[in-house]
């Protein structure tokens, strides 16, 4: 018995150390440099679709190179510090953005009526999000024609060279001086002369931004971004400060100026009249009211006051918002995957094909049982807290 036992058990010993040597051993420098990199992307960049922080160890023999870009030189310089105070060696091959090629033409205008912005630098890409014409923005960095770009409400996202003109400081600062004209209407055209029945220089959506040159008539006269000059029926646009000053945001102005875009259709990434999906079809609305809300549903909801949770729809008073998804489990986060907007008589309105109206009675022959039956929250903008959002009548976005 014993000289079986001895048999089996010293071939099992040396299989256990064989198999313990084949084990990788684990660098912990490099494993501390990870556990660093994670805490600072938390720490400044837990939402990437508005922070970029995208550096990575690379290991070359005993070196750690650390590489990428980010456009968060306080994140880049704490997360150093902190390699230097846990004594950890490195060699920075980060870049900051904006580039340096881009050689101080660090600022862009949108100057066509709705810009496609996508996620990666090809018309292939997934469509992210737009901007209408006129909208100012970061440019971080180009590449083939193709600029990466932090919009006012901070999403990034690239544009394609013909949607955007980089602007140096200096004439960004000048444009933004300079008297504009804000088009009001759902959708219409710019002409070459003042005259509906001239040449069509562009369509028009609602929200776009134009420098006002002149007046002739019942018409405006105004300079797109990239010098082409046009002019605009004094019908569908408006001075832009005497727009800012008139703002009135309130529950009748947000219902009247949803309505205006019933039957537009669904378009994933769409934050325009010429399509909208759910969070771009609130957010075009407050910001035809003069209130930038974030881009998405699941940035959206962490914004506003919070008015609802139990379907106690009395609660509710046109303009709040109503959140739908998938609530939070011991396993699994939150999912917030749709949005519409409450405009009373238990209804709201919101993008799910096209721009419609459902309700949440079980009577109605619009009742979305769908919706109700995924319903999350509902939150309140008017009148609260405007922690992340922009009040344009508060900050110069368009004109200082």
């Amino acid at each position: 018995m014993n000289c079986r036992l001895k048999g089996i058990f010293f071939p099992f010993i040396s299989g256990v150390l064989l198999f313990l040597s084949c084990e990788p051993k684990v660098d912990q420098g490099e494993l501390a440099i990870n556990t660093l990199l994670e805490d600072i992307k938390q720490e400044y960049a837990p939402d990437k679709r508005v922070a970029l922080f995208n550096v990575e160890l690379v290991k070359s023999g005993n070196e750690n190179i650390l590489k990428g870009e980010s456009d968060l030189p306080v994140a880049v310089a704490t997360f150093k510090d902190r390699l230097v105070e846990n004594k950890i060696n490195f060699i920075d091959s980060i870049q900051l953005l904006p580039a340096s090629h881009l050689e101080g033409s660090n600022h862009g205008l949108i100057t066509i009526s709705v810009a496609n912005l996508r996620g990666k630098p090809a018309h292939s890409s997934e469509l992210v999000t737009q901007a209408t014409l006129g909208t100012p923005v970061k440019v971080l960095k180009e590449e083939d024609d193709w600029y990466l770009i932090q919009t006012p409400d901070k999403y990034l996202s690239w544009v394609d060279g013909g949607g955007i003109v980089a602007l140096s400081s200096e004439r960004y600062t000048a444009w933004k001086s300079t008297p504009k004209v804000i088009y009001i209407n759902t959708i219409g055209h710019s002409y070459s002369e003042p005259d509906k029945d001239t040449q069509v220089v562009s369509d028009m959506v609602a929200g776009g931004v134009l420098e006002l040159i002149g007046e002739e008539g019942e018409f405006f006269f105004v300079a797109y971004p990239d010098e082409r000059k046009a002019y605009i029926s004094k019908n569908e646009a408006m001075d832009y400060d005497t727009w800012l000053a008139a703002l009135d945001p309130s529950q009748e102005s947000l219902v009247e100026t949803s309505k205006t875009l019933m039957g537009v259709p669904y378009l994933w990434g769409g934050t325009s009249t010429k399509g909208v999906d759910c969070s771009g079809f609130t957010k075009t609305i407050y910001f035809l009211n003069g209130i930038v809300l974030p881009r998405d549903a699941s940035q959206q909801i962490h914004t506003g006051k919070q008015v609802d949770t139990e379907k106690d729809f009395d609660k509710l008073v046109p303009g709040d918002l109503l959140f739908f998804g998938k609530p939070a489990t011991d396993t699994t986060k939150e999912r917030v995957i749709h949005v519409g907007m409450w405009i009373g008589n238990n209804e709201f309105i919101h993008s799910a094909g096209r721009v419609h109206i459902s309700s949440m009675d079980k009577n109605a022959p619009n009742y979305d049982a769908y919706n109700l039956n995924r319903y999350l929250r509902s939150n309140r903008y008017l009148e609260e807290s405007k922690d992340g959002l922009i009040e344009l009548a508060k900050t110069p976005v368009f004109k200082d």
